[in-house]
């Protein structure tokens, strides 16, 4: 009878704990510390999610550790609680080699692709080792994925598209991201993997960070 009870009552936390937009996993893990867990942004950024916490993803489609990282990543967001809104920014720490993968992603997204090629992309630079760098390569790519190559190519050099990538790059200098992939909450944190750790972890501490944005704007 005991047990039960204990039973009983474990599932009412589990679902008292959901309710509130967080997990049993996240409610057991340790207190975050600075430094280890999460760093301050300073000066906090200003976010385009109003009224939500916004979190953004800092990336690569030429890092491996993104490519890791992208199906853990995307479980989570399908997961994640109505007032978050994950958002990407691909970056290219000043590398001009880089930029036609950015501008891949930017053009994806006004093309209305990225939910379904998003992933695709990284499969096929890490698994299928095509080298979507080189722009010919890249747009041969493209349409054979079904996308009309010339309007591709026009909307890739388009000055939106352009003025997305220059904007990408200053976001993560004002951020000051040193490795990616990175995740920042809310304008105020930047979520830390711990030595050793795991892409899972890096996300228990990020819906911790949330959590605590959370009760900041309540304040």
């Amino acid at each position: 009878m005991k047990a039960l009870t204990s039973l009983v009552r474990s599932t009412l936390l589990a679902v008292a704990l959901l309710g509130m937009g967080g997990s049993p996993a996240t409610a057991q893990a340790p207190a975050l510390q600075e430094g280890r867990d999460y760093k301050v942004i300073s000066p906090a950024q200003p976010t385009d999610a109003v009224g939500k916490i916004e979190v953004l993803e800092f990336f690569s489609y030429a890092c491996p550790h993104c490519a890791d990282f992208d199906p853990v990543l995307n479980n989570w967001a399908k997961a994640a609680p109505k007032d978050v809104v994950l958002r990407r920014v691909p970056i290219t720490f000043g590398r001009d080699q880089w930029v036609p993968l950015a501008k891949l992603y930017y053009t994806l997204e006004a093309l209305n692709e990225l939910p379904r090629l998003h992933s695709k992309v990284f499969d096929a630079i890490h698994k299928e080792d095509v080298k979507l760098l080189a722009e010919n390569v890249q747009f041969d790519w493209i349409a054979r994925q079904g996308i009309d190559r010339k309007k591709y190519v026009e909307t890739y050099n388009s000055f939106t598209v352009q003025s997305k990538v220059a904007r990408a790059q200053q976001v993560a200098q004002a951020y000051k991201i040193q490795g990616v992939p990175t995740m920042a909450v809310n304008g105020k944190y930047l979520a830390n993997t711990p030595s050793g750790g795991t892409h899972a972890q890096l996300l228990t501490n990020t819906d911790q960070l949330i959590n605590r944005a959370r009760g900041e704007i309540k304040k």
